[in-house]
């Protein structure tokens, strides 16, 4: 089976693309591929506590709730530093599953195996 790397670029500034990704990541996810985020640009505050939170449109799942649907899925997230760092955010305090890593560590992630990518 396929890896699935979401790469998202925007965070609550735009609620509906989040949950959008999110969507996407979780049922990658719970549908056992394995499932990496690689959050950047303004979506890097996703990965800090308390950030990643409300309901985006009217029918939409709660953002907390796919959090934690992604959590339990075994989703994990690839920070870029380079973003992380420029915001001066704390390193120390990331959500479950979380780390600081660019894009080659992505692509070890990945492997020599195929990847399904989509980009929000």
């Amino acid at each position: 089976m396929s890896k699935a790397v979401i790469s998202l670029t925007t965070g609550m500034e735009d609620p509906e693309r989040v949950v959008v990704a999110f969507l996407v990541a979780v049922g990658a996810a719970e549908t056992g591929h394995e499932t990496l985020m690689f959050l950047t640009k303004e979506a890097v505050r996703l990965a800090v506590p308390g950030v990643a939170v409300g309901v985006a449109c009217d029918g939409c799942p709660s953002i907390e709730d796919l959090l934690k649907r992604y959590d339990a899925a075994g989703g994990r997230y690839y920070v870029c530093p380079i973003c992380f760092n420029a915001r001066r955010l704390d390193a120390d305090a990331l959500i479950p599953g979380a780390e600081i890593n660019g894009t080659v560590p992505m692509w070890n992630w990945i492997g020599d195996q195929p990847a399904t990518v989509f980009s929000y």
